[in-house]
């Protein structure tokens, strides 16, 4: 059950990925004053790579561990930290100096890691 949850998380992500990443866009396009929204965006993506991680480490500990984990978990690893960090440097700039870009390119930068990590283990990305 674990894998299945861990396995099917993939698709909010990569959903809610997308949504953050064209909600930036627009924003940045447009020049819409960064909003509350956004943060809004922006934590339920990190929410859904934090419960996805969860359940990845849940499904260690059943004893299922093969080699092509270990670039699967060093690539997810990087994922997380990367939400995170864009979360962070976007909390700490005051409100004016705060931007759509960050969100952009942090989050590109995490579906990226999580479709490298995804091919990895030999999983198809969507599919």
């Amino acid at each position: 059950m674990l894998f299945e949850a861990h396995s099917g998380l993939r698709y909010l992500v990569l959903l809610s990925g997308l949504v953050v990443i064209g909600y930036a866009v627009f924003g940045a396009v447009t020049g819409r004053a960064y909003d509350r929204r956004m943060r809004i965006l922006a934590a339920v993506f990190t929410g859904l790579i934090d419960l996805t991680a969860l359940f990845g480490v849940a499904h260690l500990f059943t004893g299922t561990f093969y080699p092509q984990l270990g670039g699967h978990i060093v690539t997810m690893v990087l994922a997380v930290a990367v939400a995170h960090i864009v979360s962070v440097v976007m909390k700490r700039r005051v409100p004016e100096q705060r931007t759509y870009t960050p969100h952009i390119v942090g989050t590109a930068v995490v579906l990226a890691l999580v479709a490298v990590g995804i091919m990895a283990i030999g999983r198809p990305i969507v599919g």
